[in-house]
C-alpha cells in the first residue's frame, strides 16, 4: 500500500524578502496602511500572512507525486478546467511569524506523506499531508486533495475519514463582501513565490491544458480570500488565524475581479470567492476558523507616575485643542495613543483624540481604537518636541516605536511642532 508513504522532504530557506514578495503576490499594497506590517520589514509589527504557510509545503507535495509506481497519475491533468481540488491548512503554533520574523536566513522543513487514496471511478483523489517544521517545532499542517482524471476504477474506497470536508455557507446574504481587481501581471508576480508552473505564464503551455491564456494560480486566489477574511473579521491579527479550508472550483484569469463573500458564524467565517465578470465560483465551500478574540477590560485606570516632563506637553496640547479643536479634527481625523516610558517601563499613557467631536486630550489608553500608537521614553519625547531630535531619526534609531498607521505620524508632527511650544 502507498498510504503512509513519504513523498519528499523539502527545506525552504527564507529571509524577510519571501513573506513580503508573497504579500505583494496576493494583492497587498502600500496604499493601504493596514498592509504596511506585511510589506515593511522595519515595522515593529512586521509579520507574514498566515496563508504563506502553503508556500514551503507545495514544493514538498509536488516533488514526489509523479514518481509513484503503479499509479496512472498525470500531474498536468490536475489543472484541467473540470478538475476540483481541495486544500486544508491549520496552524499549530497559530502563525509562522515567529519563524520568519528574523532578518537572518532561516529555514522551514516540510515533509509530505500520502494520507489516503480514493477511487472516484472517473478519477482518483490523492490526499497528501504536509507537516512543516521550524527546527523541531511543528508550525503548520497542510492537507492537499488532488483529483487525477483517468486514474480511477481500481476498486478502491470512495470516501475517506481522513479528508477535511468543505462546508456550504449559510443560506442568507453575506455579512461582508470585498472585491479585488487582479492585475494582468498577477500570476507573473505570484509565481516568484515559488510556483513556477508554465501554465501561469506561457500561452502555449496554457493552450495544451485547454485554456485560452495563462490562468491565475489557485493558491493566489486563495491568498486574496484569506487576507480579506483576516482583515474583515480579525483586524489583521495573524495570531487569531487558526485554520482554513477551500475547494478550488473554477479557474481565474489575471485581470479579472475576485469577489469574496463572507458569513460569520461564531468563530468560523464561511466564504466563497467568485469571478465578478462571470459570476462563477473560483473557491467554494470554504471557511476560516479563528481563535476567539481576547476580551479587553472595559476600563483601565491610568498609570500614575510623578515627575514626567511630557505631562506638561500633553496638558499644553490639551489647552490648545480646547481653543481650536474643531479645526484640528478637520485637518487630522485620527486618534493617537502615546505610551511614555521611564527606565524601560511604561510610566504613563496619553491619548490625543482628533477624530471625534471637537477633539480631546486625556490620560489613559484610547477609549475607542487608536489609529496610531507611539512608544517613547519621557526624555526622548522631550527631545522630539523641542526639536533636538528629528522624529524620523528617532524612529530609525529605535527610540520611537510606532504601531498602526505610520503615515499619520506626519500630521502628528505638525501638532507637536505648532501646539506644544512651552
Amino acid at each position: 500500500s502507498i498510504i503512509g508513504r513519504e513523498l519528499a522532504t523539502n527545506v525552504y530557506k527564507y529571509t524577510h524578502l519571501e513573506p513580503i514578495l508573497y504579500a505583494l503576490g496576493v494583492g497587498m499594497s502600500s496604499k493601504d496602511p493596514d498592509h504596511l506590517k506585511f510589506l515593511f520589514e522595519g515595522s515593529e509589527e512586521f509579520c507574514c500572512l498566515p496563508s504563506f504557510g502553503v508556500i514551503p509545503a507545495q514544493t514538498s507535495m509536488f516533488g514526489g507525486v509523479p514518481s509513484l509506481p503503479g499509479l496512472n497519475m498525470d500531474i498536468t491533468k490536475v489543472w484541467k478546467r473540470r478538475v476540483k481540488s481541495d486544500l486544508w491548512t491549520s496552524f499549530l503554533k497559530q502563525n509562522l511569524t515567529t519563524c520568519t520574523r528574523s532578518f537572518l536566513t532561516g529555514q522551514l522543513t516540510s515533509v509530505s506523506t500520502i494520507a489516503d487514496i480514493i477511487d472516484k471511478g472517473s478519477g482518483a483523489v490523492l490526499l497528501i499531508d504536509v507537516n512543516t517544521y521550524c527546527g523541531k517545532d511543528l508550525v503548520c499542517y497542510n492537507q492537499f486533495s488532488l483529483f487525477f482524471i483517468g486514474a480511477g476504477g481500481f476498486g478502491g474506497k470512495r470516501t475517506s475519514e481522513k479528508a477535511k470536508v468543505t462546508v456550504n455557507p449559510p443560506k442568507r446574504p453575506p455579512d461582508a463582501v470585498i472585491s479585488d481587481v487582479t492585475t494582468a501581471d498577477q500570476a507573473a508576480l505570484y509565481r516568484l513565490s515559488g510556483d513556477w508552473n508554465f501554465l501561469h505564464i506561457d500561452p502555449s503551455f496554457a493552450a495544451l491544458g485547454g485554456f485560452q491564456k495563462p490562468i491565475l494560480h489557485g493558491l493566489c486566489t486563495f491568498g486574496f480570500a484569506a487576507r480579506n477574511v483576516l482583515k474583515q473579521f480579525a483586524n489583521n491579527d495573524v495570531n487569531r488565524f487558526k485554520a482554513i479550508k477551500v475547494r478550488f472550483a473554477k479557474p481565474v484569469f489575471p485581470g479579472q475581479t475576485l469577489q469574496t463573500e463572507m458569513w460569520k458564524e461564531g468563530n468560523r467565517i464561511h466564504f466563497q470567492t467568485k469571478v465578478k465578470e462571470t459570476g462563477e465560483a473560483a473557491i467554494s465551500g470554504a471557511y476560516v476558523d479563528l481563535v476567539p478574540a481576547l476580551v479587553k477590560p472595559s476600563s483601565q485606570e491610568p498609570l500614575k507616575t510623578a515627575g514626567l516632563k511630557s505631562d506638561l506637553v500633553f496638558e499644553e496640547i490639551g489647552r490648545r485643542i480646547r481653543e481650536i479643536g474643531n479645526e484640528l479634527v478637520k485637518k487630522v481625523n485620527a486618534i493617537f495613543q502615546w505610551d511614555i516610558t521611564r527606565d524601560g517601563k511604561k510610566a504613563m499613557q496619553w491619548t490625543i483624540d482628533l477624530k471625534n467631536g471637537s477633539g480631546a486630550v486625556y490620560q489613559g489608553p484610547a477609549r475607542g481604537s487608536a489609529d496610531t500608537t507611539f512608544t517613547i521614553s519621557d526624555e526622548d519625547f522631550m527631545d522630539v518636541v523641542q526639536q533636538k531630535t528629528n522624529p524620523q531619526k528617532a524612529f530609525f534609531s529605535g527610540k520611537l516605536k510606532v504601531k498602526g498607521n505610520i503615515m499619520l505620524s506626519q500630521k502628528l508632527e505638525m501638532i507637536l511642532k505648532d501646539y506644544a511650544k512651552l
